[in-house]
């Protein structure tokens, strides 16, 4: 391992009690998707401490914020932007079980790392970020700061994800939630042609999802509840409403999902005569992370004796708004192992190993990790036209 990246690690080490201190913070205090107050308050007063500028809020989000740090004043052509992104929303009822106490973690543990030794050498350059990007667990905070301008300034984002195992590589699917209301006329069921039963015509709905799953790709993949189907079993219900999750391999693919979806609401209303309402969410986009970006980082956490994997050919794939940011720029999103592959995340276990000194000890290799891929990015020219190229073909 080269003179400075070793500096670099000797300089994560040196705040780990800092980096604990603020895991810990952000673990025991989890905050809902837009009200992250307090973990964007620990990370500022860290950040700011360690000489970054700290912009907040940013985009018209309230927990959004932008940590920047500049040894000199910079040319942009030869020097670039690296930001490291921080996600600390926390789940309902499970708190942590993403693990994004140890995502802010490491973001800010990297970028520290990082600028120190920006600071202490003449021969390299550039600009190192924090963004912190709040809600990701269905808010879609980053599209929205994408949509404000907020990685105009970016060239290369990294973030960490903690996992059952280390991986770089993994891709995404493009997903929404699609919200069906159905709305018809109540009437005691003694009676039923005298009323419009919107529970039937959401029924139908459900019922026609489920004929087009046979005829699309296996890549698409709708699953959906009822939220609401009335109140009482002697009553024709007057207002129904259902909920799905809807993925897609592509952007595109999505989008053609959901007018399938749209026209069978449509259908559903001319066999009841109910009225339903059919909309989606922020739409995150399919993810391409960066292959030649993810193996310098795959390179690094190796330094540390760990091993990395990529995905399994049969790798399941989730959705995550850094899929938007993929298509904007280059981005790596590589995971960490903080567990078993018996424990999947968004799980009562996976909470608790987030919060355990394994995963902590785990998210500063990762810190160090991402900081030294900075490292490379900063110094090497051939690299950083390797990842752009290779962006340009695969996103373009």
């Amino acid at each position: 391992m080269e003179s400075q990246k070793k500096l670099i690690n000797k300089e994560i080490d040196s705040i780990k009690d800092i980096l604990e201190n603020l895991n810990y913070k952000i673990y025991y205090n989890p905050e809902l998707a837009f009200q992250e107050y307090q973990g964007v308050e620990f990370q500022k007063e860290i950040l700011e401490k360690f000489g970054f500028k700290f912009l907040n809020p940013v985009g018209g989000l309230e927990t959004a914020f932008i940590a920047s740090y500049q040894k000199d004043r910079i040319d942009k052509k030869v020097n670039p932007t690296i930001s490291f992104l921080s996600e600390y929303d926390a789940l309902p009822d499970i708190g942590h079980a993403c693990g994004h106490n140890l995502i802010a973690t490491a973001a800010v543990g990297a970028a520290i790392g990082l600028s120190r030794v920006l600071d202490k050498s003449d021969k390299i350059n550039g600009t190192i970020n924090v963004i912190g990007t709040p809600a990701e667990e269905g808010g879609g905070g980053k599209i929205h700061l994408i949509d404000a301008g907020a990685f105009h300034d970016t060239d290369f984002a990294m973030m960490v994800h903690p996992a059952p195992k280390n991986m770089i590589g993994r891709g995404g699917l493009a997903c929404t939630k699609v919200t069906v209301e159905s709305f018809g006329e109540k009437n005691h069921s003694a009676a039923p042609h005298k009323g419009i039963n919107a529970l039937t015509a959401l029924i139908n709905v459900f019922n026609e999802i489920e004929i087009i799953k046979g005829s699309t790709k296996s890549t698409n993949k709708i699953n959906g509840i009822i939220t609401h189907g009335g109140s009482a079993s002697n009553v024709i219900p007057d207002y129904a409403r259902g909920v799905f999750t809807v993925r897609s391999a592509t952007g595109e693919e999505l989008e053609n999902l959901l007018d399938k979806i749209n026209n069978i609401t449509k259908g559903a209303e001319l066999l009841t005569n109910a009225k339903l309402k059919c909309q989606h969410d922020l739409i995150y986009q399919e993810r391409y992370p960066n292959k030649s970006m993810g193996e310098a980082f795959k390179a690094n956490l190796e330094s540390m004796e760990e091993q990395v994997t990529y995905p399994a050919r049969d790798e399941i794939l989730g959705s995550s708004d850094i899929g938007n940011v993929s298509k904007c720029l280059p981005i790596i999103h590589p995971y960490i192992k903080i567990a078993n592959e018996a424990i999947r995340g968004h799980t009562d276990e996976f909470s608790r190993k987030a919060g355990e000194d394994m995963a902590f000890e785990q998210t500063i290799k990762s810190a160090k990790a991402m900081a030294m891929t900075g490292y490379d990015l900063l110094t090497s020219v051939d690299l950083r036209e390797q990842i752009i190229q290779e962006f340009n073909s695969t996103v373009y």
